[in-house]
């Protein structure tokens, strides 16, 4: 019952055309009869079925469930269109997967130090999970992730540190995953070695050799669509002697999400092959879902600020902003060796790549962060950053209104 919900208006399109042919079919051929010629009828009747069979297979039938036979892709792994038999599985499959009641990693979620064990390693366990969750209000779809949210956790160690990673793929998962670590020097950043099926698990052991701010993410079989539904997170990898302090960490991840249907429509909503291919996001947004960072990021005037920010991708550069600030520090694309950029405005982020900025907030007030490709903010890459504390007029002086101001 719960899954004729989800599809209702898809169901209500696909046999609303189907009912619409049909009727039409019977008119035409109540019409067709007075011509008193079986052969005129005959042949206008299969015109009409060839034209409506023309229109109906790519506009009645949804696509994500067609696949279409003719899609083909030139990587070195799978095509990006799910088989047929995996569609079938999800559907039958559908009760058993978790409904996770909010999808998005909370951007304080930044261990303070990093944790060893006993034997001077560092432990990561990770589940990749198949769960359903909202994208949006009444928005709902398929996300893979790492321990069940969007992004993943966020891994922190210094270099020279050896970590022993456990991957699990829970067994009500219907696709083999594993991970690969861009600060992981070897076969796949670790992923060759952590392909696992449902219900398996793996360990492997790898020495951080580079400092910096790194993705990773799942890269089995075809890499971007793992992606897009969610399988992405960062690992910090701190130079020697660690990174200074500061009063406020958070973590971010930009990610797109391709839907069959509009933005903002209603429903289940299934992955959309090409508008995957083609970069047609219907979804950009931080932290999995829109609204994620609307209420949780919260500051003093005087603190000092670090964003750990990753762009998931799997097609667009962000152009990362926070409105009504500028960056002192900027480690650009995870850089944490050479000497930072200072006084940055906005800066690039690559998909599959990450950035350290820092900054002090010095005004009260609600500091929005942009994707400043400004269309993605409609599509959801926006959030906000609730600083408390005196007001210096000095500094700025004039009534505050509601609104971005931007």
């Amino acid at each position: 019952m719960e899954l004729i919900t989800y599809l209702w208006q898809y169901i209500v399109e696909v046999f609303g055309l189907l009912i619409a042919y049909v009727f039409a079919g019977i008119l035409i051929f109540l019409i067709l009869r007075q011509f008193h010629s079986k052969k005129i009828t005959a042949a206008l009747v299969v015109i009409f079925i060839g034209i409506s069979i023309a229109f109906y297979i790519p506009n009645g039938i949804p696509n994500e469930l067609a696949y279409p036979m003719s899609l083909r892709s030139f990587g070195p792994g799978q095509s990006p269109n799910l088989p047929v038999e995996n569609v079938l599985n999800f559907f039958k499959n559908f009760n058993d997967f978790e409904r996770v009641a909010d999808i998005a990693r909370n951007p304080n979620d930044v261990p303070k130090n990093i944790v060893y064990g006993t034997d001077g390693m560092i432990e990561v366990n990770l589940t990749t999970k198949e769960v359903i969750a909202e994208m949006a209000d009444g928005t709902t779809i398929n996300y893979w992730t790492f321990d069940g949210t969007v992004p993943g956790p966020f891994i922190r160690g210094r270099v020279g540190d050896t970590v022993r990673l456990t991957i699990t793929n829970d067994p009500t998962s219907l696709h083999p995953h594993n991970v690969d670590f861009h600060a992981v020097t070897g076969p796949g950043g670790g992923a060759a070695a952590t392909i696992v099926a449902p219900g398996e698990t793996k360990s492997m052991t790898f020495k951080l050799l580079n400092p910096g701010l790194f993705i990773y993410h799942c890269a089995f079989g075809n890499p971007g669509l793992h992606m897009t539904h969610g399988m992405y997170g960062l690992i910090l990898v701190e130079p020697e002697g660690g990174l200074p302090p500061v009063d406020q960490e958070f973590y971010i991840v930009q990610g797109e999400f391709y839907t069959e249907g509009g933005l903002g429509r209603e429903g289940l909503q299934l992955f959309d092959t090409q508008g995957y291919l083609d970069g047609k996001a219907q979804y950009v947004v931080f932290n999995g879902r829109t609204g994620a960072l609307m209420d949780h990021m919260t500051a003093k005037v005087g603190d000092k600020i670090r964003m750990y920010v990753g762009n998931g991708g799997v097609n667009l550069i962000s152009s990362f902003h926070v409105i009504g600030e500028i960056f002192d520090f900027v480690y650009r694309e995870g850089d944490l060796v050479t000497s930072p950029a200072q006084g940055l405005q906005t800066t690039l982020i690559p998909a599959g790549g990450a950035v350290m900025v820092e900054f002090t907030v010095e005004y009260p007030g609600n500091y929005i962060l942009v994707d400043h490709a400004l269309a993605r903010v409609d599509r959801g890459a926006w959030g906000i950053l609730h600083v408390e504390g005196e007001a210096d007029p000095s500094i700025y002086n004039g009534d505050v209104q509601t609104g971005s101001g931007h």
